[in-house]
C-alpha cells in the first residue's frame, strides 16, 4: 500500500473512531481506538466471505502486507519511549526506584519462565505441538507491560501519581528485559546463540544501552544548552533518541532500554533549566511537540492492532489456546510480581500490602504493540501452524489486557483502595 494512502486510512480510523467515541460511547480513547478497530476488522473479514468485491479483497490484502515488526521496532518506538519517558516524575521515581526494578528486572524474569511453564503443560495436556523452550519463548513475547499501552491509558483514569509512577516506569524499562529474554530463548531454540548466557547478554544489552544513551545524551544536552531557538530543542531531542537507538541496535544493545534513558536524561536536565526554557520557550513548543507527537503514535499503533488481524489466520485449537493464555498470563504476572515485591521490604508503594499491591500490579499489567512485533519476529524460526498458535496467544493477551483490563482496572483500582481504608480502620 502506498505509504501516504496507508496514512489516510489511518487517519480516517482515528478521526471517526475518535468523534464516534467522543459523542456516544466515553471510553478512553487509546481503549477506543483499538476496540472499534478491531470490530471494523472483523466485520471485514465477514463481509469478504459473503460478498465478492474486488476492492474489498485488495484492501484486506494491502492492509495484511503491513510490516508491522519493522514500523514499530525500526521506526516509532525510540520516540514513543522518549516521549513516555520524558514525563516522568524524577521525584517519585527517586523514592519508587528499588520496586520499580524490581518489578521491571526480577518480575519479568520470573514472569516469562512461569507462563512457559503453565502453557507447556497445558500443552501437553490438549497435544499442542509446543516444546517448554518455544512455550517460554511465548512467555518472553507476552510478559512484559507496554509502556505505550500505560503511558497512554492509565494516566487518564484517575490512578494517584504514586502509584502510576511504580506502574509506567515498571513498563518502560521492563520491555528491555522481555527483549533480552527472547532474544537469548530464540537463540537457544535455533542454536545460534548457545556459547553466551543469559547473564553475560543481560549485562551487555543493559550496560551497553547505559553507557551510550548516557554520553551521547549529555553531549547533544551540552549543545542544546547553547542555543536559543526551541525548534532546535525538538530537533536535538529528535537526533539524540533516534542516534542512540540506531547505534544500540547496531552493536547489540538494547536500544529500548536506551530510548528510556535518553528521556529519563532530556527530563532531568530540562527540569535544571528550567528558568532558562522557560524564557527561551515561552510557547512551551518542546513540551507540546512530545505530547502531540507521542498521542498521534499512540492513536496510529493502536489502529494498526486492530487492522493487523486482517491477516492473521485461526489456528485448530483457537479455544486452547485462549484458555491457556490467560491463565497463565494472569497467573504467572501474579506470582512473578509477588516474588519481586517481597524483596522491596515494608516500603511497598501506596500503603498496600503485598496481596494488594500484587492484585493492582497484575490487573493494570497492559500488553501493546511490543509484544505483537516480537511474535512477529518468530515467523522465520516456526512452521505456520506454529507461528499461528504464538500469535494468537499474543492477540488474546493484547486484547484482554486493553479491552477487559484496561477497561476495568479503575474499578480494581478502587476497589483495593477501599479494601486498603477499610483494613487500616480494623487495624
Amino acid at each position: 500500500m502506498n505509504p501516504l494512502l496507508f496514512f489516510i486510512v489511518i487517519l480516517i480510523y482515528i478521526v471517526c473512531i475518535n468523534i464516534l467515541n467522543e459523542k456516544l460511547f466515553h471510553m478512553q480513547s487509546d481503549i477506543a481506538l483499538i476496540f472499534f478497530t478491531l470490530i471494523s476488522s472483523a466485520i471485514l473479514l465477514v463481509l469478504k466471505q459473503f460478498i465478492s468485491f474486488d476492492f474489498l479483497s485488495r484492501y484486506i490484502e494491502n492492509v495484511s502486507k503491513l510490516e508491522f515488526s519493522e514500523y514499530l521496532m525500526d521506526g516509532v518506538l525510540c520516540f514513543m519511549l522518549f516521549a513516555g519517558a520524558s514525563k516522568v516524575n524524577m521525584s517519585k521515581f527517586k523514592t519508587n526506584l528499588r520496586p520499580i526494578f524490581l518489578l521491571a528486572f526480577l518480575s519479568t524474569f520470573i514472569s516469562s519462565f512461569f507462563f512457559g511453564a503453565l502453557f507447556y503443560v497445558f500443552a501437553i495436556i490438549f497435544k499442542l505441538p509446543m516444546d517448554f523452550w518455544t512455550c517460554v519463548l511465548l512467555g518472553c513475547i507476552v510478559s512484559p507491560t507496554d509502556p505505550i499501552a500505560a503511558t497512554g491509558i492509565l494516566n487518564k483514569i484517575g490512578l494517584s501519581k504514586n502509584v502510576c509512577s511504580v506502574i509506567e516506569n515498571e513498563s518502560l524499562f521492563n520491555d528491555g528485559t522481555g527483549v533480552t529474554l527472547f532474544i537469548f530463548v530464540r537463540s537457544m531454540i535455533t542454536s545460534s546463540g548457545a556459547g553466551e548466557n543469559f547473564v553475560t547478554l543481560m549485562l551487555r544489552e543493559v550496560l551497553g544501552a547505559f553507557i551510550v544513551a548516557f554520553v551521547i545524551s549529555f553531549l547533544f544536552f551540552s549543545l542544546l544548552k547553547i542555543t536559543h531557538n526551541p525548534i532546535n530543542y525538538i530537533i536535538i531531542s529528535l537526533l539524540d533518541v533516534s542516534l542512540v537507538y540506531m547505534i544500540c541496535e547496531h552493536f547489540g544493545f538494547s536500544g529500548v532500554i536506551a530510548s528510556v534513558v535518553c528521556g529519563l536524561f532530556f527530563s532531568y536536565e530540562m527540569n535544571k533549566i528550567k528558568r532558562v526554557a522557560v524564557v527561551v520557550d515561552r510557547e512551551h513548543f518542546y513540551e507540546h511537540f512530545w505530547e502531540i507527537l507521542e498521542s498521534l503514535l499512540n492513536a496510529i499503533l493502536f489502529v494498526m492492532i486492530g487492522l493487523s488481524i486482517l491477516g492473521a489466520d485461526i489456528c485448530k485449537a483457537f479455544a486452547v489456546i485462549i484458555i491457556a493464555t490467560l491463565f497463565s498470563l494472569i497467573t504467572s504476572r501474579f506470582i512473578g510480581v509477588l516474588s519481586s515485591t517481597l524483596l522491596t521490604g515494608k516500603r511497598i508503594p501506596g500503603g498496600y500490602n503485598l496481596t494488594e499491591f500484587s492484585c493492582l500490579m497484575t490487573w493494570s499489567a497492559l500488553k501493546g504493540g511490543l509484544s505483537l512485533a516480537l511474535a512477529m519476529q518468530t515467523a522465520s524460526i516456526f512452521d505456520n501452524d506454529l507461528f499461528e498458535m504464538i500469535l494468537t496467544a499474543t492477540y488474546t493477551a493484547i486484547f484482554f489486557s486493553v479491552l477487559v483490563q484496561g477497561l476495568t482496572v479503575k474499578n480494581v483500582y478502587f476497589a483495593l483502595e477501599d479494601h486498603k481504608t477499610k483494613r487500616i480502620h480494623r487495624s
